[in-house]
């Protein structure tokens, strides 16, 4: 009797932590919305995140009618489920936990595809494809595996989605973005054609990024460990899903720091989300020595993922969804067959390659990654050709300049009460061959190298005797313009931080792989009133602090004052500058 009791209690738990899981799952849409607002563009917050959110609306709206019959109905040769409509007409003995725990999941692999296809996607056209993923394309896959299709019958493992759900998504990412095109800006190209350069363009908001990141970490524990059927295996499911992103992000890391002299914190938020996609398939059957290897080649894979889309396949992918969930889809349903090991609670059947287990299971693993793989493509591929003949898939140059918030959503902007640059690669400045001057030493450069590093606009005739001074110096030469306008006796400066944009460019800092253009500059504007002391000496000692050899050291304007208050005082003119200057 006692173990009767406790077999129920046990059993009541378990589906309470279903649900949870399945509660865990749908909060990682916001993630989702995050990741993909934060690595794009201000200009395209509110579209993405109307995206994130009809990724979930639509695909209940078609797994109701259509998704969830094919994917648990019936089976059918193997292929395929029975639709049906007893969530309307048998509701009393309808299988509601499968049925929201299932649509969780599917919403998730529309999602995917939207990071991709981000910035120049027309929202119409999305809303279509998204409900045809969710309708047909993940249903009929997904019941292979899941629904006692023909893949689960020979034996192939994907335990919470590597395949079914992120490669999947990813593979429809890729062939979404390829037929999409780059967006403007992000390839330059010679008068014959070719890409002579790659543009980085910036996440507007790397903390909402990182935010999402998180979310998606915390909800990854009910991904992978929902259909957990003991408290063994949920322990060693959440163990393998903690090591494996942590491994990826460390290697991540340190393979950033040392290819690009430091370390990219965008890469390794996509390494994180990398390595909990690999583990997804294997994370019942693997152990922590496994998830750790799986881990580290994600955190690899993730960067020649970026690099590979970027300098080979010319395919712009804004948020890296193709490299963390394509690649490492693939990655993490083939590892199954790799480190797949019986000492795993609760599994006793699947065994890999480097645990013994020979070639059968990875084998089987290939036959499933090929065979889901082939069926994406070919149906993503005919779903994204006939939406681009019949509404287009891409808006129009205008749009995607002043950006899909404003013209897709007659948003002004996401973030109202805020003042939103777009620093982008869409406003470049081509580099003079002479920028260089060849003199880097003031006092043993010319007066016309001194001019032209740091030319001064004078609208003053003299005739005034209290002159207006405004220097604009790159930020980091502040300090010492600062001291030597102080040693003229000047003490009185108003300073502002301003933007920039002009011939010279910042360092070739890296981001995500590329250099980045920074044609917009953060830039220092100091602004002098003088009479007492000679404007030529604060002009002089300007130039001499600013001057590096180079066009764009600064520039220095000199204006008439015709009348100066002092407003504690009341003194005017000349009087009123004597203990500021």
């Amino acid at each position: 009797m006692t173990e009767e009791i406790l077999s129920a209690v046990n059993g009541q738990v378990f589906g309470v932590w279903f649900l949870i899981g399945a509660a865990l799952v749908f909060w990682m849409q916001a993630g989702f919305a995050m990741v993909e607002a934060g690595f794009t563009r201000a200009k395209n917050t509110g579209n993405i995140l109307m995206k994130n959110l009809m990724d979930f609306c639509i695909g209940t709206v078609v797994f109701i009618l259509v998704g969830f019959g094919l994917l648990l109905g019936e089976d059918m040769a193997g292929l395929i489920g029975k639709p049906g409509i007893d969530i309307f007409t048998n509701y009393a003995e309808f299988d509601w936990s499968n049925f929201v725990f299932n649509l969780v999941f599917c919403a998730t692999t529309a999602t995917i595809v939207s990071g991709a296809m981000a910035e120049r996607t027309k929202f119409l056209s999305y809303c279509i494809y998204s409900a045809v993923i969710s309708a047909v394309i993940y249903p009929i896959e997904a019941h292979w595996i899941w629904g006692n299709g023909w893949l689960s019958r020979i034996g192939f493992h994907d335990f919470a989605g590597s395949c079914a759900i992120h490669m999947v998504g990813g593979i429809s990412a890729l062939i979404g973005a390829t037929l999409l095109g780059p967006r403007i800006g992000k390839f330059v190209r010679d008068k014959s054609g070719k890409i002579t350069k790659v543009n980085a363009f910036p996440g507007h908001n790397l903390p909402i990024g990182c935010l999402g990141v998180f979310i998606l970490w915390l909800g990854w524990y009910g991904f992978n460990g929902a259909a957990a059927t003991s408290v063994d295996q949920l322990a060693s499911i959440t163990l393998t899903t903690t090591v494996a992103p942590a491994i990826a992000t460390v290697v991540c890391m340190i393979f950033t720091w040392i290819k690009y002299g430091k370390p990219d914190v965008s890469m390794c938020l996509n390494a994180s989300l990398a390595g909990l996609v690999a583990i997804t398939a294997p994370c019942d059957v693997t152990d922590c020595l496994g998830a750790a290897a799986i881990g580290a080649v994600a955190g690899l894979l993730v960067v020649f993922g970026v690099w590979l889309l970027d300098y080979k396949l010319r395919v712009d992918d804004p948020v890296g969804a193709v490299a963390v969930h394509c690649l490492n889809g693939i990655w993490g349903t083939i590892s199954v067959g790799l480190f797949a090991t019986a000492s795993a609670p609760g599994n006793d059947s699947v065994v890999g390659l480097f645990y013994g287990g020979g070639l059968r299971q990875l084998g089987i693993q290939f036959v499933g990654f090929a065979s889901v793989a082939a069926w994406t493509a070919v149906t993503i591929t005919i779903a994204f050709l006939l939406i681009k003949a019949c509404v287009g898939l891409r808006v129009s140059e205008e749009e995607e300049i002043v950006g899909l918030d404003a013209k897709e959503h007659g948003l002004a902007s996401a973030y109202s009460g805020f003042s939103i640059m777009d620093v982008s690669n869409t406003m470049t400045m081509d580099i003079n061959e002479n920028t260089d001057l060849g003199t880097y030493d003031y006092e043993n450069a010319s007066e016309i190298q001194r001019d032209a590093a740091v030319p001064v606009v004078s609208q003053a005739d003299f005739s005034t005797g209290i002159h207006k001074v405004v220097i604009i110096a790159k930020l980091e030469r502040y300090d010492k313009l600062k001291k030597a306008m102080n040693n003229l006796g000047v003490t009185g400066m108003t300073v502002t931080q301003v933007m920039g944009c002009g011939i010279q460019k910042g360092a070739g800092e890296m981001y995500r792989g590329v250099e980045i253009d920074a044609t917009l500059l953060p830039k220092v504007k100091i602004e002098v009133v003088v009479s007492k002391i000679p404007v030529k000496d604060i002009v002089e000692a300007a130039k001499e602090a600013l001057y590096t050899g180079h066009i764009g050291d600064g520039k220095i304007f000199v204006y008439n004052v015709a009348h100066v208050v002092k407003i504690r005082t009341g003194e005017e003119d000349y009087a009123a500058l004597q203990d500021v200057e």
